[in-house]
């Protein structure tokens, strides 16, 4: 589980690296491509069969134009911007918005949960350093990336916790990776030149974004948190920002700001707060 989380972190700055080689659209096609064959083994070793019905179609696809336009989102934020202050930002403020979205969707929230939520905001603020640099460069083409993943992560987190009740978990996340592949073809223009030129450098950081980070990390999630359950699977969660962080220092030689690390740290004490009241009751 601790492996899973630090594939999450790492593949922000991996991410960033990536962009140098293909455009974006390339890379989210040959990230679930790669994604999705990688994880046919890991289902045939857990006993499952990958089978399709009809009616696994109205899960799949929606779930599919999800991961497609997160990812997009994703490998145009660590190109424009700093990879690891955007991961900071959208792992943190991920479990806020979603908790945001589930409290309009249920239409009732608690004090513990306002708390936790105002407390993400601020930290999401401090993140991204808008009492510094203005309101106005949060939407900036540089930053504006990290807040859509982070809403479009948590549309992804509830539209997959109602879908695995109709799909097994397993198969649902290898049937929408691949359709993902299928709807990002369209968009790709790779050619023979561009994969003749390829090195090891590449394939280095093109294995931690679509091997260790899907395949192998959100394989091990799922799985863990069928066993321990999803507050204590959660709890790892936490780490992913700092390993971010660090990732980022070394392999980008990007700047730690006090205002990132402060700001991540709100927002895990909001999380564990909301998750402290689910914890009671």
């Amino acid at each position: 589980m601790s492996l899973s989380m630090v594939s999450w972190g790492v593949a922000w700055a991996n991410a960033q690296l990536l962009g140098r080689y293909f455009d974006f659209y390339d890379l989210v096609f040959l990230r679930f491509l790669f994604g999705s064959l990688a994880l046919a083994p890991i289902l045939f070793l857990l006993g499952e069969k990958i089978s399709f019905k009809i009616e696994y179609t109205k899960y799949i696809v929606p779930a599919s134009v999800l991961f497609f336009l997160y990812n997009i989102s994703f490998f145009l934020g660590t190109y424009h911007g700093e990879a690891g202050k955007g991961a900071v930002f959208a792992t943190t403020t991920n479990p806020i918005i979603t908790l945001i979205l589930m409290s309009i969707i249920a239409r009732k929230t608690n004090r513990y949960e306002v708390t936790g939520i105002a407390l993400g905001i601020i930290g999401g603020s401090l993140i991204m350093d808008i009492y510094n640099s203005g309101i106005d460069d949060m939407f900036s083409r540089r930053n504006i990336f990290f807040p859509i993943c982070s809403i479009l992560w948590a549309s992804i987190t509830i539209f997959i916790s109602y879908s695995q009740k109709k799909v097994p978990p397993f198969q649902f996340i290898f049937l929408c990776y691949l359709f993902t592949a299928i709807l990002s073809f369209p968009f790709t223009s790779i050619t023979y030149s561009e994969l003749n030129d390829l090195d090891f450098y590449f394939y280095t950081n093109f294995f931690m974004v679509a091997i260790a980070s899907m395949a192998f990390g959100t394989s091990i999630y799922i799985y863990a948190s069928n066993i321990i359950g999803p507050v204590k699977s959660s709890v790892f969660i936490f780490s992913v920002p700092f390993i971010a962080l660090i990732s980022a220092k070394i392999l980008l030689h990007e700047k730690v700001e006090l205002t990132t690390v402060l700001g991540g740290l709100m927002c895990i004490l909001a999380i564990i707060i909301v998750n402290f009241k689910k914890d009671l009751s």
